[in-house]
C-alpha cells in the first residue's frame, strides 16, 4: 500500500514542480510535507513504511550505478581536470566540516551534537558512519543530510544564475560537494550536463569526509578552545 502512495505523491509532486517551475517546489520537499503529516496522522510505524518501500530502497542501487554513463560521457573533460576536480573536492570537504564544526562550537553544541553534524554535506550511509564512528547520533546526521541537501537543490541554481556561472565543472561539483545525491538529482532536472561532475564530487567528497573527519572534528575543537 505504502509503496503506491509513494509513488502517487511524488509523481504528483514532480508534476507540480515542473508546471510551475520555482524552486521551493522541490519534488522531496513536497512529498515530504505529504507523507510525514499522512503516516503520523494514520499512526503508521517506520518500520512498516520501510517494509512496504523495499522495492524503492532496492533501486536506489542501479539509480547511483546509472549516474555513472554521464561520467563516461564527460570521460575526456574529467582527465584533462582531474587535479582541479580532486583539489576542489578536497578544499570544499575540509571547509564544509571546518565551518561546520566552528558554528556549532559558538553556538554551544556539545561534542555528540558535533559528531553528528561533521558528516552532513555527504550523502546518508556516509554521514551515518561518521556520525557512529565519532561518537554522533546517525539518525539525526540522517535527517540533517535531508535537510541540506533538500535547501542546496532549492537554492543552488538560483543562486549560479545569481553569480552568473555558466560553468557546468563549476556548478557540478559544488552541488555534488554540499548537496550531496539530491543535488545531483537537482543537477538532472535543471543542467543535465552538470549531472557528471555533481556525481563525482558526491563520490570524492564523500571519501575525503570519511577519511578526515575525525582530524577535522579535533581541530575545530582546538582552535577553538
Amino acid at each position: 500500500m505504502w509503496f503506491v502512495v509513494t509513488l502517487v505523491v511524488y509523481l504528483v509532486a514532480r508534476r507540480i514542480s515542473t508546471k510551475l517551475n520555482f524552486p521551493l517546489f522541490n519534488p522531496l520537499l513536497l512529498s515530504l510535507l505529504v507523507l510525514i503529516p499522512l503516516l503520523m496522522s494514520m499512526e503508521i510505524p517506520y518500520q512498516r513504511y520501510f517494509a512496504d518501500n523495499t522495492w524503492l530502497n532496492w533501486l536506489l542501487q542501479p539509480a547511483v550505478v546509472a549516474l555513472a554513463y554521464s561520467l563516461y560521457q564527460c570521460l575526456p573533460e574529467i582527465r584533462r581536470h582531474w587535479k582541479l576536480i580532486l583539489s576542489m573536492c578536497t578544499v570544499g570537504s575540509l571547509l564544509s566540516m571546518l565551518l561546520t564544526a566552528s558554528f556549532a562550537i559558538q553556538l554551544g553544541a556539545d561534542s555528540q551534537l558535533l559528531a553528528t553534524l561533521m558528516g552532513k554535506s555527504v550523502t546518508t550511509p556516509i554521514a551515518m558512519q561518521i556520525a557512529s564512528h565519532l561518537g554522533g547520533i546517525p539518525a539525526v546526521a540522517a535527517i540533517m543530510v535531508i535537510m541540506v541537501g533538500i535547501f542546496g537543490a532549492i537554492i543552488a541554481y538560483p543562486m549560479f544564475k545569481l553569480l552568473n556561472i555558466q560553468s557546468p565543472l563549476a556548478r557540478g561539483l559544488t552541488m555534488g560537494c554540499v548537496a550531496h545525491a539530491i543535488g545531483t538529482a537537482a543537477s538532472v532536472k535543471n543542467e543535465p550536463e552538470d549531472s557528471a561532475y555533481s556525481s563525482l564530487s558526491l563520490a570524492l567528497c564523500g571519501i575525503i569526509t570519511s577519511i578526515t573527519a575525525s582530524s577535522m572534528m579535533a581541530f575545530a575543537l582546538w582552535i577553538n578552545s
